[in-house]
């Protein structure tokens, strides 16, 4: 289970094969996702039963961090906190 601080966090650092790393906010990643997923011919199979993109996206931020768009090309996303937690 994934710890609950995580939860909190605001921010993403996403990669794509062959670009540079980039930090996005939830909003952000959310729609980076989503035009990935729109890219794919067919979502995984653990997508298939989402009701809409924008849902499927959510389901990816929550439960993965990595998503293969094309044999060998696998997109990755990880939280990252940018501002220390006030004290």
């Amino acid at each position: 289970m994934s710890d609950p601080l995580i939860r909190e966090l605001d921010d993403y650092v996403v990669f794509e094969p062959g670009a540079e790393e980039k930090f996005l906010s939830t909003n952000e990643t959310l729609k980076w996702l989503q035009k990935w997923l729109e890219s794919l011919e067919v979502l995984p199979d653990d997508l298939q039963g989402e009701a809409s993109l924008e849902s499927a996206s959510q389901r990816l931020l929550d439960t993965a961090c990595a998503l293969e768009v094309k044999p060998g090309i696998t997109l990755q996303w990880f939280a990252v906190r940018l501002n220390p937690p006030d004290s």
